[in-house]
């Protein structure tokens, strides 16, 4: 990854036109991947690149370097990778194919600071569908002869086709890896590097390199001008979204001035991948109620499995139970199991005792000092009676532009006694969703509602259910919600998404749909902080057609939430909508 040491920054604009782009690169560039070996065609005359940052170990402990002994960088260098198991390092297929005797250090934050842990390869096997890097398959696993010094909750998470849909067009992702800073690797430098990336809709900003990009094979993320972007090196390192790596480094164009590839893994790789480590041993045991709520009347009794998981060492358990109401008494069968079994809990419930729910908690103990919890609900005959109270809304109508949000207020009253309230929404149209600040109140309190619609909610006006449940007392107020029609200015503007979250640095890339309009509309920004910029591709839009805004932060931007407000103009009329965006 390249890092702000290097050359002096020359700020440019996020967007660029699609001429521009097409003039950087042939029509159909033959491509590179991350591999150490790959020579960059840029001359490295200019400088407008946003460069990544100094990563360690410790801030992400799975990262591995890949050596090999016929390497040209230093230690020989030539791959990134995760460890995934206990002697199973997660990488790209085509390092697999470099020259030379492969080996793996870990635990060091540079390669030449310090001697790691050398790790020699028993087997290093790509996936069986891997032809080339730009065909999709990018992916291997790493078999090491000695155990790597990690501990198991430190292995990597990644993502498996159960975990499709963990990423998103405007998502931002964090890689990791340990090659080149520059392009012409002057001066040689094997420290970790991290570096955040908008991903960004493949199948239309990264085709026209290699055999093109894939989208059920590939991830494609970072900037069309390679401003900062993963270089030689950082092959098979791995691309991290919600905790879990959801791609390894693969390709980029041969000059690396562009977005960066990645094979995906939230589909079948993941899957395979899976296979060849096989499910690894948690570090710790565990326990689990089934099921997790009973119902029992008074007088009678009834009963749940008990069950618990083995951690890496089979050891005593010690069951217990907590939060049991009077007139309840609880059994094990047995008292004390070895992890990995389990036991039958009963519970008697006395005649006379009181109606009602309640929440247990049933704690297993090791011999070694370490608890794990699991919740039960117990629901004593009828359960929760509930209490009245009275529900209301401020205002009582709304009005949201499709691909747009709006809120009101949820009013309680008490009546009576306090109530412990739940809220809910029924009636929504189509794409639209229904958030409370909190779901549930007591009596007497207030939520905001807010409601968020999709750019595809049709345009109409919905009478909204808005429920709140106390036990088995339920009480229903009804909001106005007019979807379109009412933005001023006689344009609609929808945005998709129309918020984000990313870190410093990083880039989102909402759609933009304008509806109402006669003729070309002019785009502009609004609202933006400091270090935030907004273009537009294109600035000026036709009927039915649909523009991207490039929005990006610098890394002196300050965290918070911003609105910016986006607006189109033409012919008189005009219309806007807001993007929400949260900086961490």
């Amino acid at each position: 990854m390249l890092r702000s040491k290097l050359i002096a920054v020359v700020t440019t604009a996020l967007a660029v036109t699609a001429a521009t782009v097409a003039a950087a690169a042939p029509a159909r560039d033959p491509g590179n991947s991350y591999a150490d070996n790959s020579i960059s065609t840029w001359d490295g005359a200019t400088g407008q690149i946003y460069r990544g940052q100094d990563a360690t170990v410790a801030e992400y402990p799975a990262v591995i370097a890949n050596l090999r002994s016929e390497g040209s960088r230093p230690k020989g260098q030539s791959c990134t990778g995760a460890v995934i198991g206990r002697r199973h390092i997660l990488t790209a297929a085509h390092c697999h194919d470099l020259a030379g005797v492969k080996t793996s250090l870990y635990g060091l934050d540079d390669l030449v600071a310090g001697t790691g842990t050398t790790l020699t390869t028993k087997s290093y096997v790509k996936h069986p569908r891997y032809v080339n890097w730009d065909q999709g398959y990018d992916v291997a696993v790493i078999t090491t002869n000695e155990d790597i010094p990690l501990a198991p909750d430190k292995w990597a998470k990644y993502a498996t086709s159960a975990d499709a849909g963990i990423w998103k067009v405007g998502d931002t992702g964090r890689s990791y890896g340990y090659g080149k800073k520059t392009h012409d690797d002057v001066p040689a430098d094997v420290s970790l590097d991290k570096q955040d990336f908008p991903i960004v809709d493949g199948e239309r900003e990264c085709q026209g390199v290699g055999a093109g990009y894939k989208l059920a094979t590939m991830i494609c993320a970072g900037y069309p001008d390679g401003r900062t972007t993963i270089l030689q090196g950082d092959s098979g390192g791995p691309f991290v979204v919600g905790g879990k790596i959801v791609g390894v480094a693969s390709w980029s164009r041969s000059d690396f001035r562009w977005y960066g590839v990645f094979a995906r893994l939230d589909n079948d790789m993941g899957d395979w991948v899976r296979q060849q480590v096989g499910d690894p041993q948690p570090a710790e045991f565990g326990v689990s109620v089934d099921p997790s709520s009973l119902r029992v009347g008074t007088g009678a009794a009834g009963s749940v499995a008990v069950k618990t998981t083995a951690g890496a060492t089979v050891e005593d358990v010690a069951l217990s139970v907590a939060g049991l109401p009077s007139g309840v008494e609880a059994t094990f069968q047995p008292a004390t199991v070895k992890s990995g079994e389990g036991a039958k809990l009963s519970l008697t419930v006395a005649s006379g005792t009181p109606d009602g729910t309640h929440q247990l908690t049933v704690t297993g103990k090791s011999a070694s000092g370490v608890s794990k919890q699991a919740t039960l609900t117990l629901t004593i005959g009828a359960g929760n009676p509930g209490s009245d109270f009275g529900i209301g809304l401020s205002p009582a109508t709304l009005t949201v532009t499709p691909g747009g949000y709006a809120s009101t207020t949820v009013t309680t009253q008490v009546v009576g006694s306090p109530a412990d309230v739940s809220l809910s929404a029924s009636g929504l149209p189509s794409g639209a969703q229904a958030v409370f600040q909190p779901s549930s109140v007591t009596s007497g309190g207030t939520a905001k509602l807010t409601i968020t619609t999709a750019s595809s909610t049709p345009a109409g006006t919905y009478p909204v259910k808005i429920t709140g449940t106390s036990g088995s007392v339920t009480r229903d107020t009804t909001l106005s919600l007019t979807v379109g029609g009412g933005q001023p200015g006689g344009l609609t503007v929808a945005l998709s998404p129309s918020s984000a979250a990313i870190g410093r640095g990083g880039a989102v890339f909402p759609s933009i749909t304008v509806t109402g309009a006669a003729g070309p509309v002019t785009l502009s920004a609004s609202g933006q902080p400091a270090g935030v910029t907004v273009t537009f591709l294109p600035a000026t839009v036709n009927p039915g057609q649909t523009a991207l805004a490039h929005i990006t932060t610098s890394f002196s931007t300050a965290p918070g939430t911003y609105r910016i407000k986006i607006t189109a103009s033409g012919d008189g009329r005009s219309g806007s909508a807001e993007f929400v965006l949260t900086i961490t």
